[in-house]
C-alpha cells in the first residue's frame, strides 16, 4: 500500500487532448517523513506512520520517537498499512509515487452543515408550500401507534449534518505535478477547501 497525506487545495478544470474538460482537484501533497515503522512482531501488524507539515513542539507520546530519530516534529501524523519494504524511518515520500492514471482512494472529513432538519438531511418531501398549511419543513409525525408505540431506533430525524470521515474510491489521477508537489484528481473528493486528505493507492 502506498500513501500520502495532503491538502486539498481546490477544484479546477483541465481540458484533454481531445478538447474535453475534466472536473479535477487539486491536493497539495509535501514531501512526506516516515516517523515509525510498525511491525508484526512488535504491534502485531506491518505499517509505517506518516508525518506531515512542520510543527515547532511535538506531544508526549511521538516527542522521543522524534527526538531519537533526528526528525523534526510534524503537525499531522497517520498510519498506512502494508508499507514497502524500502520505507525506512527518515525516508521522504513524495507525489512521484503515484502516476497519471493510477487508481487511487481519497479520505477525509467531509465539510459539516451543522444542524439541519429532515428536508435538507435525508431528502423528506415536506408539506404543501401554501400559507395556510403551517406545515412546510417539519419531519410530522413519526411514532408508531399501537406497536410499538414509540419511534423506531435508527429513524431519519433532523440534526448534526457533515463532519464524518468519508472515503471516495476509484479516483483516477489525472496528472502529477512533480516540481510543485500537486496531484489533480478526476472529480470531487471528501471535505472542504485546506482540508487534510490521505491518499491511499495499492
Amino acid at each position: 500500500m502506498l500513501g500520502l497525506i495532503g491538502k486539498k487545495i481546490g477544484m479546477m478544470q483541465i481540458f484533454s487532448e481531445k478538447g474535453i474538460a475534466i472536473p479535477v482537484t487539486m491536493v497539495m501533497v509535501e514531501p512526506n517523513v516516515i516517523i515509525h515503522r510498525k511491525t508484526k512482531s512488535t504491534d502485531g501488524y506491518d505499517a509505517c506512520v506518516l508525518g506531515f507539515g512542520a510543527k515547532k513542539k511535538s506531544n508526549r507520546p511521538y516527542s522521543g520517537v522524534f527526538k531519537s530519530q533526528g526528525i523534526k516534529p510534524t503537525n499531522v501524523l497517520r498510519e498506512i498499512r502494508d508499507p514497502p519494504p524500502d520505507w525506512g524511518i527518515g525516508k521522504q515520500i513524495t507525489a512521484s509515487i503515484f502516476s497519471t492514471g493510477s487508481i487511487v482512494e481519497v479520505t477525509s472529513y467531509s465539510k459539516g452543515c451543522g444542524f439541519a432538519g429532515g428536508v435538507k438531511r435525508h431528502g423528506f418531501s415536506g408539506g404543501p408550500a401554501a400559507h395556510g398549511s403551517k406545515f412546510h419543513a417539519r419531519p410530522g409525525s413519526v411514532g408508531a401507534r399501537k406497536f410499538p408505540a414509540r419511534v423506531v431506533k435508527g429513524h431519519p430525524l433532523p440534526g448534526r449534518m457533515g463532519g464524518n470521515k468519508v472515503t471516495a474510491r476509484n479516483v483516477e489521477v489525472i496528472k502529477v505535478d512533480e516540481a510543485k508537489n500537486l496531484l489533480f484528481l478526476k472529480g470531487q473528493v471528501p471535505g472542504p477547501r485546506n482540508a487534510l486528505v490521505l491518499v491511499k493507492c495499492k
